[in-house]
């Protein structure tokens, strides 16, 4: 059992701090937020201490960096002199985006580093999360820390070109699928269907969908052809969507977010 620390209980700090309390692995979990009140709700879900940052960097076993990378200046000025004080082991977990490991062992120095890049569905324990560690992580530090994630979702351990490859299907493809849940939507409200119930009927469709892929392994292609009966009006809409560019429109937008990166 470990202290566990987060620094910054945004959307996702405070996804990866759920899952930390879920995990039954943290004896303590200890909150800092530049807004007190966002972490103080937080605390009261994940039976959680409010402290500062210093607090965190002083206390904590792994430490989570939810900031933006803009803040990491800042930061660094702030709790590195604690960390430089310090005898015991601690683990650095980074969430911030843009910063390999490279970049934080330049600002941390050869101490243990994780980097970690969750999606937004780590919110509701159904999240994608790639975790990359330098060669100061003990194969110890690293069974804890999936353990400690494990409730989030997904949680696979990678490298950062796998990483960088995966961005625009678990990171941006939230945005994708929301948007496809709204067109579906749209299309049913335009035919009929109340505008709640085309939300709920579309968002749930695509949860089954999703779930049928991961139980069976089957190849997607295989999914849609099992629905689209002879003649019938599936295969009418596959039809209409490959006319209007569906396929290629969803292809060009994951390149897209690779090529805005690198």
């Amino acid at each position: 059992m470990k202290t566990i620390g987060f620094i910054g209980t945004g959307n996702m700090g405070g996804a990866l701090a759920k899952a930390a309390f879920r995990s039954h692995k943290a004896d303590a979990i200890l909150l800092a937020n530049r807004t007190r009140t966002k972490a103080e709700k937080l605390a009261e879900i994940v039976n959680g201490t409010v402290v500062d940052n210093k607090e965190v960097a002083r206390k904590a076993d792994y430490i989570f960096l939810g900031i933006e990378p803009q803040g990491v200046e800042e930061l660094l000025e702030e709790i590195m002199p604690v960390l430089d004080q310090r005898k015991d082991r601690y683990v650095i977990v980074s969430m911030m985006a843009g910063n390999p490991l490279a970049k934080l062992e330049k600002h941390f120095g050869k101490v243990p580093i994780i980097r970690i890049t969750p999606n937004m569905p780590t919110a509701v324990g159904s999240g994608v999360s790639l975790y990359v560690t330098n060669d100061q992580v003990t194969k110890e530090e690293n069974e804890y820390f999936y353990q400690l994630m494990e409730p989030s979702g997904l949680v696979e351990e990678s490298d950062e070109a796998t990483m960088a490859h995966a961005g625009g299907v678990k990171g941006c493809g939230p945005a994708f699928a929301a948007m496809f849940v709204e067109a579906l939507a749209d299309g049913a409200v335009a035919v009929g269907l109340p505008r709640e119930k085309a939300y709920r009927y579309a968002a749930q469709m695509l949860k089954g969908t999703a779930e049928m892929l991961l139980e069976t392994g089957e190849h997607p292609g295989v999914l849609k052809d099992s629905v689209c009966s002879p003649g019938g009006s599936t295969i009418q809409g596959v039809r209409m969507l490959e006319q209007s560019g569906f396929r290629a429109a969803v292809i060009n937008a994951v390149i897209a977010t690779f090529e805005k990166k690198f």
